[in-house]
């Protein structure tokens, strides 16, 4: 029985993904994305690799950072994680089960990116749901990190474990509605990238602006309880 009750819009998480310029970063701050991904994989365009670690450690306690990574060995996460100040780290590859333990173990914060093609495999996410904090449902492409497509969200509705998750692949600016048609219980909010975009990397400022109000639009209240990611932190 999934022990969630419908989200609120105000509690809503919006973490923009794939940032990697100082100056852009400094520009989206003020929007007051719950979270930013820096993506530490030398085959995405958006690779974060060697971004100051001033850039990730300076941001406003508001804004949570998290180390996107594919496939990195227990000890070169923790020491990534270190040296920038995450406490959140977000898996795109073939991780197991018992490297997100041992993660959480050492004191992270746990998302697991799952691609999603005609179906969702509910056996694999039930041998990752006691080692992660949440899931990331991203559309299944040749390519780690996002193709930019969406998936059927209809899929997640009958979704019934008891971890949450972002919602994620190909989300635009012009789809602020149908991300608030597609709360259901179990998702904690959303994840945006690549159609936000005026070149790799680097975010457009105005698409950002135009599906934030618009989402935020639905809110009636601010949220009062804590959310479960900023517990630990």
């Amino acid at each position: 029985m999934n022990r969630f009750e419908q989200p609120r819009h105000a509690d809503m998480i919006i973490k923009i993904c794939g940032m990697r310029y100082p100056e852009n970063i400094k520009e989206i701050t003020p929007l007051t994305p719950m979270m930013m991904g820096f993506i530490f994989y030398p085959e995405s365009p958006r690779d974060a690799t060697g971004i100051d670690e001033s850039v990730v450690k300076n941001l406003p306690s508001y804004i949570r950072p998290v180390a996107v990574t594919v496939n990195r060995t227990f000890d070169e996460i923790i020491d990534l994680c270190d040296r920038y100040g995450f406490k959140i780290v977000q898996l795109h590859g073939d991780e197991t089960p018992g490297l997100c333990q041992r993660l959480k173990d050492a004191g992270l914060i746990v998302f697991k990116a799952v691609s999603v093609g005609d179906s969702v495999d509910k056996s694999l996410l039930e041998s990752y749901q006691k080692s992660v904090d949440l899931f990331l449902f991203d559309t299944k492409s040749d390519k780690r990190g996002g193709s930019g497509q969406k998936f059927s969200w209809d899929l997640l509705e009958n979704y019934d474990l008891d971890v949450p998750y972002l919602l994620s692949g190909g989300i635009s600016p012009d789809d602020a509605e149908a991300v608030v048609g597609a709360m259901r219980p179990g998702m904690a909010g959303i994840d945006i990238n690549s159609r936000f975009e005026d070149s790799p990397g680097h975010k457009d400022l105005g698409k950002l602006i135009k599906f934030i109000v618009k989402l935020r639009s639905y809110n009636e209240y601010e949220p009062t309880k804590v959310p479960f990611w900023e517990k630990e932190i």
